[in-house]
This record gives structure tokens, C-alpha cells and sequence, in this order.
């Protein structure tokens, strides 16, 4: 996952409202969101590599989801997968912040991350970048491959347009699809210096990313209402034409 939106007690009729953008190298294998055959109280995509996921919520209504902090001067082919602190969690019992706590001791680990764990009433973040467990209290947060509120542009304009968003009494998840499907480059002077060049830093800019090898392959908005029902839709793009399928699962956390 590498742009999330994550609206917390923030609106009138859904308590969280979650937008993401999962980007990834496109021969990379992954199945499309379903409950997991192995887990069936876990629903979301899976990679097919590692076996984790970037985004997973249970019945219960625990929800988790991790990108990557970008330091391309720090990468360890051989640290373990992210993913898998995801996937942990939505397994575990333990509260969003004692996991956090938890990962905290070994997340230097891993290769650089912001993780957000917790239930649908309570969220909890921690990067291996940043020391501490910050509780994420109601209001409207963005994310992408740096700490949590770091105003990269795509950061900043999704955040703008979802805030005119939640004005409304009703929230389409076409209304936030049309956000994540944003190609807009942002301009130089506003790029951050990630260590990957200029060329790139333009490529990866937008929310939606279409580039050789690499881009957005798949987009997630997730609906949660006062009264615990679960919306919990999926779009997978076509990587050659660009065409998407959405699938949508509904449920009531029990």
C-alpha cells in the first residue's frame, strides 16, 4: 500500500472511512480481495509471494494496513516481509497499541514502514522511522511512502478534496475511487528528494501511478457506520488497458 486516507469519527454517518491505493511492481503475483481460505475471518487481497497483505480487516472488525517508507540507500533484500506484520496483527487478540509496542523492539528489522493497526473504533501508528505509538483520535490523516502527515502533494490535495467529502450526509465509494484515480504530476518545486531522482519523483507524484513496470494495481475505499455494517469494496486495474473490475463485500462486525 502506498497512499492511504483515513477518515476517524469524522463523519455523520460512517465512524471510518478508508481510501487506499496499493502500488507495486506488476509481475509481482496477488490475489484479489476475498475472505482467505486459510483464515476465513480475514478479508482482503494477498500478495502471492510472501503471503501477507497491505490491507486485511477480520469479522471482528480489526483493521490493519502498512506502506513503505521510501529510502532506497536502506533497502535489505533480505529482511522480511511487511506484509506480514499486517497479517499478524488481524491473527493476534492483543490491542492496536500493544502490538505496535510489540513490533516496536524488532521493527528495525524490516525494511523501512508505516504500520496502522487497530479496530474500526480505534486506530494506532508507528513507523520504524519515528520513535513511539501515536493514537490516531478522530479527524481526516493521510499517508503515503514517508511518516504519517507528511504533506507530500498527493497527500495534501486527496486530503482536500475527501474534507469537501465529508461535508456531505452520504459517501459514495465512487466518490472516492475518483480521488485515488487522480493522474495529476505534481510540479517540481513541491517534489520531495527521496533519493530516486527527479525523473522518478515525477512519476510517482500522482495518486494514481502508471509507469514501466510499476504503478497503482489496485484501489480499496472502505465504509464502516455507526452501527458496525461493513462496506468493503475493490478495485483491480487491468495493467495493460487500464479497465477496472470492482467487487464489493458487505458485512456486520459481530
Amino acid at each position: 500500500m502506498c497512499l492511504i486516507f483515513i477518515a476517524l469519527k469524522n463523519h455523520p454517518k460512517y465512524k471510518l472511512i478508508v481510501a487506499a491505493n496499493r502500488d507495486e511492481f506488476y509481475n509481482r503475483k496477488t490475489a484479489p480481495a476475498a475472505y482467505w481460505e486459510d483464515h476465513p475471518e480475514i478479508l482482503g487481497g494477498r500478495d502471492q509471494e510472501a503471503f501477507g497483505t497491505w490491507l486485511g480487516m477480520t469479522k471482528s472488525g480489526r483493521i490493519s494496513m502498512v506502506t513503505n517508507f521510501r529510502d532506497p540507500k536502506n533497502i535489505n533484500p533480505k529482511a522480511p516481509s511487511r506484509g506480514k506484520l499486517v497479517t499478524d496483527f488481524l491473527l493476534d487478540s492483543t490491542s492496536g497499541e500493544k502490538y505496535l509496542e510489540k513490533v516496536e523492539s524488532q521493527a528495525k528489522k524490516y525494511n523501512g514502514f508505516s504500520l496502522i493497526v487497530g479496530t474500526v473504533d480505534s486506530l494506532y501508528y508507528l513507523s520504524n522511522y519515528k520513535e513511539g505509538v501515536i493514537i490516531l483520535n478522530s479527524g481526516l490523516f493521510g499517508l503515503s511512502n514517508h511518516l504519517l502527515e507528511t504533506p507530500w502533494p498527493k497527500v495534501e490535495k486527496g486530503k482536500n478534496e475527501i474534507q469537501l467529502l465529508l461535508k456531505s450526509p452520504s459517501i459514495k465509494p465512487e466518490d472516492m475511487f475518483h480521488i485515488l484515480q487522480d493522474e495529476t504530476i505534481s510540479t517540481d518545486e513541491k517534489l520531495p528528494d527521496t533519493g530516486i531522482g527527479l525523473e522518478r519523483e515525477r512519476a510517482l507524484s500522482s495518486a494514481f501511478i502508471k509507469s514501466p513496470g510499476y504503478g497503482t494495481r489496485s484501489s480499496t475505499v472502505i465504509l464502516v457506520d455507526y452501527t458496525n455494517q461493513v462496506s468493503f469494496t475493490e478495485r483491480v486495474f487491468d495493467l495493460t488497458t487500464f479497465q477496472y473490475s470492482n467487487q464489493t463485500f458487505q458485512y456486520k462486525i459481530g
